[in-house]
């Protein structure tokens, strides 16, 4: 049968998108389940559980029940994708019947390009920042591409630290070279912008405040931050890019006498694994990611710790100040760190066994309640209970962009779905507000970001009824009201409705003719992208 003129076109572009003869109710997809083996994580997760009730138990702290499996999914495609699970991903996670399934759904999403891309930018943040910079020196879009490959190749980490540190070239022809490069400005290197970034991203430690005196609570020295800012002295942009090859000495002016004086690279501890031979970046590269340096290691667990959770592991202080690793720990989070850290070094500082690790723990799998009204950790977060914590603005975006339409949105799209998705996702990033750098810190709900939510352009045109979207879908395909209210609940929320809540909405669906009920269901999907609980995890 011939299509109407009108109906034709949209019939194309359906067929494009992937969404025709799409049932909400049965499994959505033949694709096979996630099928990466788990690593070998038990002992390592015994370990940890241990001291973390441990911890509890010496401060008095009952840990919550664990959370249902569909909570624990959420929270881990938020965690490694940056969106909510699809309805698709939904319906192959509960077909799976393994009794380890979160295991082997956490490596499954791990080899997803996704997870590439999503934790690259994360990363990227804490290496270059978020600023575009100078584009004739300075690239982010290659630098955030070369991480994910970097991944999706599973490049132990101190593989890629050394790059990001010593590599020489062009910014475009040797991406990692903009972590160096991304600090040239006035026709000159930031020698202090560079130490002190590479400490912080690096080694998790703030040690800038030595570039002017003595730090005032630490023991940093000034003639410790110097000869880190000294490695990057010889640095250079030459007609081949970023090298080593400057020939004038790197000096520093005292501020009282404007004397200057030539100071040599120089680390703060451990110089005995630094080389006496190399350029100085190189040398620098090599202390950075010696076996021995433990800072390296706890570093990267405790901000890997934060992305996954929305907040690091010790909660007290910035991801990128941690206590010495030999400084005394009587309250216990020292020792639960290195658990993280000693199994990371252990495993090829591989990356993908610290989330499995992290995301395998007591702490991930509880639930956001406490186990009584009388158990609390009086503001310091213990993580007898798993956090709430609100979305990131691209999480936010992202899940609206993922629960509009029934299938993934991942690699396997069509490519206009995924550029229509990029720009709708950049453009409320913008408007919403992005955290910078300090995304690991304390998010705070504005009016501006509310109504934005409420109205919009971008969630009225995804949940407005259209041929494409999962407004429509549910709508049309589930079987009754009561199934319309459950599509979309699992959608959005990523759970079934309570009684009351399936009662009261079915009832607001059920008697209407076909376009009455798909602004119901409209309505309703409005309703749950603005409710508290779409925007936090929990």
């Amino acid at each position: 049968m011939r299509l109407p003129a009108v109906i034709a076109p949209l019939a194309v572009v359906a067929a494009v998108l992937g969404v025709t003869g799409y049932a909400v109710q049965a499994p959505v997809s033949n694709r096979p389940l996630p099928s990466s083996e788990p690593s070998q994580l038990t002992e390592t997760v015994q370990r940890l559980n241990a001291l973390l009730v441990e911890n509890w138990s010496a401060h008095g702290l009952a840990p919550a029940e664990p959370a249902d499996d569909l909570t624990i999914l959420r929270r881990l495609t938020l965690a490694i994708v940056g969106t909510v699970p699809s309805l698709e991903e939904i319906r192959r996670f509960e077909k799976d019947t393994r009794p380890d399934r979160l295991a082997h759904w956490t490596a499954g999403l791990l080899e997803d390009v996704r997870f590439h891309d999503y934790f690259a930018e994360r990363l990227a943040r804490a290496y270059v920042g978020v600023e575009g910079g100078q584009f004739i020196v300075f690239r982010r879009d290659r630098f955030t591409d070369w991480l994910s490959e970097q991944l999706r190749k599973h490049r132990p980490y101190d593989g890629i630290v050394r790059d990001l540190i010593a590599t020489d070239g062009v910014w475009t022809d040797k991406p990692a070279v903009n972590f160096i490069s991304a600090a040239y400005s006035n026709d000159a290197f930031d020698e202090n912008k560079l130490a002190g970034r590479t400490v912080r991203a690096f080694l998790g430690q703030r040690i800038d405040c030595a570039q002017c005196h003595d730090h005032p609570f630490a023991h940093w020295k000034q003639a410790e931050f110097e000869g880190l800012a000294a490695c990057f002295g010889k640095t250079r942009m030459s007609i081949v890019g970023v090298d080593d090859g400057r020939k004038e000495p790197f000096e520093v002016e005292d501020r009282k006498t404007l004397v200057k004086r030539q100071v040599e690279p120089a680390v703060p501890f451990g110089a005995e694994w630094m080389p006496s031979t190399g350029d100085p970046r190189e040398r620098l590269a090599a202390w950075v990611t010696n076996p021995d340096n433990r800072r390296l290691d706890r570093a990267i667990a405790n901000r890997v710790w934060g992305l996954i959770f929305g907040k690091p592991f010790l909660t007290e202080r910035p991801v990128d100040d941690l206590p010495d690793p030999d400084e005394a720990d009587a309250d216990g989070q020292n020792q639960i760190l290195d658990v993280l850290a000693d199994d990371f070094r252990a495993h090829n500082r591989d990356l993908r066994r610290l989330v499995q690790v992290i995301a395998a723990s007591q702490a991930f799998r509880a639930d956001s309640r406490a186990a009584s009204s009388g158990s609390g950790s009086s503001g310091s977060c213990r993580w007898e209970t798993f956090p709430l914590v609100r979305l990131r603005p691209e999480q936010v975006v992202g899940s609206m962009l993922q629960a509009s339409t029934i299938r993934t949105i991942d690699r396997n799209s069509h490519l206009l779905t995924r550029a229509l998705r990029f720009s709708r996702e950049r453009d409320f990033v913008e408007d919403f507000g992005d955290p910078g750098e300090n995304e690991l810190g304390e998010r705070v709900g504005t009016v501006p970001q509310a109504l934005l939510r409420m109205n919009g352009n971008l969630q009225n045109d995804l949940v407005q009824p259209n041929p494409f979207n999962a407004t429509t879908r549910i709508a049309n395909d589930a079987e009754d009201p009561a199934g319309c209210v459950e599509v979309a609940y699992l959608v959005c929320l990523t759970r079934r409705p309570t009684p009351e809540e399936a009662e009261h909405f079915a009832k607001e669906i059920a008697g209407r003719p076909k376009k009455e009920r798909e602004q119901a269901v409209a309505d309703l999907m409005w309703t749950l992208f603005n409710s508290t609980e779409f925007s936090w995890n929990h």
